[in-house]
């Protein structure tokens, strides 16, 4: 066995309940009285902003607001969105939206601070040092940006997204207040929310790496004795109740339990990593401009049903159906953990199949040599991420088909 090590990266303070958003005017003073608000559009104009910059403000905080985000974070938007934090001479960057506006706000505080181009940063650990202070306010439940070290965006020069990774990237606090989510969209509160069990399935499953303590650390540090349980516990909230939440877009408990379950999976990917799923989603994603977390989601069964024939992950995936179900070991095996990963993508309307989203066979190895490229995510898988070895995980998932082996 492995030695168990363990690390956690995390904002100094990460409040969740209902109306934590209170908080804020103390947090955000913490850091400065200059504040740029980096806020999805769609809250432009809205009561919600409007009662979080007047308390603000109230503070005696002086709060600019920069809405122009767009999803894919086109790296042009950010560097402008940046000089705006510099025109108004930030001392803090306030986060308010999905995960892109989370990102978005970690890169204007990344350049606040640095000279671009940002490409300068793309990578591991090429974040020299402390970034602008950013206060995280999650929308949506799901990403995790508001724990995690990482922001990615999108270069016209690059054919994949890139990622940009530094513990000098985590928040200096995270408030989750599941009011904020209530006006979700279904489609949004699944997508997201399924993107958030990949985060605590492939956390959990996550290869042991060795560690050289007399060296400087990846920013992801593959399984990790302090994220195991964290991730177990995110998929407890995340499996009964994401269904709920998104046929029953008003039941509290749900929106709730869901909220907390994302923030959980922030936190323990955010140390560890993610793997095959994220992997293989990157060039799907572009192909086929999906949301992430649909194709995260609509590939998790594959990957889990692919890795578990090699027995020792297959034990990870059973402890982590357990979790998801709420049920003992003995009742647990990996190909029920699969089997329930199905049934809840069935339920929110994640597609049960590439062809769904407009994935041709034709296109199969294509993707496969592109998540190739994703070397920092592969390193991370428990099992060899062959070229066949994600062939036969994106054949699986374009036909629909779980594998015809005997279960584990």
């Amino acid at each position: 066995m492995p030695e168990a090590v363990g690390t956690l990266r995390l904002p100094a303070r990460v409040h969740v309940g209902w109306g934590a958003r209170a908080q804020l005017p103390e947090l955000v003073a913490v850091s400065g009285n200059r504040v740029l608000a980096v806020v999805d559009p769609f809250l432009a104009g809205t009561e919600l902003l409007a009662s979080v910059v007047a308390g603000l403000t109230a503070a005696g905080l002086h709060v600019r607001v920069h809405s122009d985000i767009t999803p894919e974070l086109p790296v042009a938007s950010l560097t402008a969105a940046a000089e705006t934090a510099r025109e108004h001479a930030a001392d803090v960057v306030l986060a308010i939206g999905g995960g892109s506006a989370l990102d978005a706000a970690k890169v204007v505080a990344l350049l606040s601070r640095y000279e671009g181009p940002l490409s300068r940063f793309y990578g591991e650990n090429l974040v020299p040092g402390p970034v602008l202070p950013v206060v995280a306010v999650p929308t949506t439940a799901g990403t995790g940006s508001e724990v995690t070290p990482v922001a990615v965006v999108s270069d016209p020069e690059r054919e994949l997204k890139v990622g940009i990774s530094s513990p000098f990237l985590v928040p200096v606090a995270a408030v989750v207040d599941p009011e904020l989510t209530l006006g979700a969209p279904a489609s949004v509160t699944a997508f997201a929310g399924i993107d958030a069990l990949v985060h605590a399935a492939e956390s959990y499953t996550a290869r042991p790496l060795p560690v050289d303590w007399s060296a400087p650390l990846p920013v992801f540090t593959g399984r990790n004795a302090l994220a195991d349980p964290v991730a177990l516990q995110a998929a407890g909230h995340l499996g009964p109740w994401l269904p709920v939440a998104v046929t029953e877009p008003g039941n509290r408990r749900a929106r709730e339990e869901v909220a907390r379950g994302a923030l959980l999976a922030g936190i323990a990917f955010g140390s560890t990593g993610t793997h095959l799923c994220h992997a293989l989603q990157y060039p799907i994603g572009g192909l086929t401009k999906t949301p992430h977390g649909l194709g995260t989601g609509l590939l998790l069964p594959y990957v889990l049903d692919v890795l578990r024939r090699d027995p020792a992950v297959a034990d990870r995936i059973a402890a982590l159906g357990a979790a998801l179900e709420g049920i003992g070991a003995a009742e647990a095996s990996a190909a029920r953990t699969v089997a329930r990963v199905v049934e809840i993508n069935a339920r929110i309307g994640v597609p049960a199949d590439l062809a769904a989203i407009g994935i041709g066979r034709d296109q199969l190895p294509r993707v496969a040599d592109l998540g190739l490229r994703s070397a920092r995510l592969l390193a991370i898988a428990p099992t060899d991420p062959t070229r066949d070895l994600l062939l036969e995980v994106l054949e699986h998932a374009h036909a629909g088909e779980l594998t015809d082996r005997s279960p584990a």
